[in-house]
């Protein structure tokens, strides 16, 4: 939940850094910032290398949480507010526990399969209430749909390889795995278009590279890592609700009663998919 809480805060930051910074500079700098810092905490703590195989699976880690979710958020959020985002990451539970059962061989019940049904309809449904409904289909949701996929994907395959390196050194190394794309892409973006924002949007940048990209995974690789990945994951259905509260605040977008019962809804989905799990290892 510590890792869900601070995730939630990434699409209405990113929605708020895009005002007045390129979506290729937030989605490439912020993975380079966090590669800094990760480089730092390896170093310092003289862990050891990963091998040639993990190197590979690390790179898919790569791909979904360094490269693809942030920069394909990036780019949506410049034609579609925050809200409307929400509507369509509310898919990334069910989507990583699919990854997971792929991934990871895991199998869950049947009773959690209800419950993250339920969970992910109650999300959708509530935060397109809050946005006043999807209306037209939009061509960001197409990189957010991708950007669920590779996030998922990302998540799984993380969690895994948290099992055998540790939480935050899986986050870390994959932060260095791509961190020549990311230098390059960052050199681009400030050729093609030279960062020029107000304080307020340099410290949204700041949250989404120090928390978003690199501490919020200490905490949620950490959960993954304890399983199963598929019902941990669940968690997560709260974070439409606290992008949608977060975004009110922040945004000043309005929230309504239709809010407040769907989150209500989500959380206790959420709480019994992962209670599912509890009784089984008791019993």
């Amino acid at each position: 939940m510590i890792g869900v809480v601070a995730f939630s805060f990434t699409l209405p930051f990113t929605r708020a850094a895009v005002e007045g910074l390129s979506p290729l500079f937030i989605g490439s700098a912020r993975a380079v910032v966090a590669a800094l810092l990760a480089a730092l905490a390896l170093g310092f703590t003289r862990q050891r290398r990963p091998e040639m195989v993990q190197w590979v699976r690390l790179g898919v880690v790569a791909a979904g949480v360094v490269v693809g979710f942030p920069l394909l958020t990036s780019y949506a959020l410049v034609s579609v507010p925050a809200s409307h985002a929400v509507v369509v990451i509310g898919l990334l539970p069910a989507a990583t526990a699919v990854m997971a059962v792929v991934r990871g061989r895991e199998r869950p019940g049947r009773s959690f399969w209800v419950f993250a049904a339920l969970g992910t309809v109650a999300a959708m449904s509530f935060a397109s209430l809050q946005n006043g409904g999807l209306g037209e289909f939009h061509e960001a949701d197409l990189l957010l749909f991708l950007a669920v996929v590779l996030c998922a994907l990302g998540y799984a395959e993380g969690g895994l390889l948290a099992r055998e390196l540790g939480a935050w050194q899986t986050v870390s190394w994959a932060l260095i795995v791509a961190s020549p794309l990311m230098i390059a892409s960052t050199l681009v973006s400030i050729a093609l278009e030279p960062p020029r924002a107000e304080p307020v949007e340099w410290a949204a940048f700041a949250y989404l590279a120090v928390v978003s990209m690199f501490l919020g995974f200490f905490a949620w690789y950490r959960g993954l890592a304890i399983g199963p990945i598929a019902r941990v994951s669940q968690v997560q259905l709260a974070q439409p609700v606290l992008g949608i509260l977060w975004s009110a605040l922040l945004l000043h977008e309005a929230v309504g009663l239709p809010t407040v019962l769907g989150g209500l809804a989500v959380i206790a989905c959420a709480g019994l998919a992962v209670r599912g799990r509890i009784n089984r290892k008791d019993a």
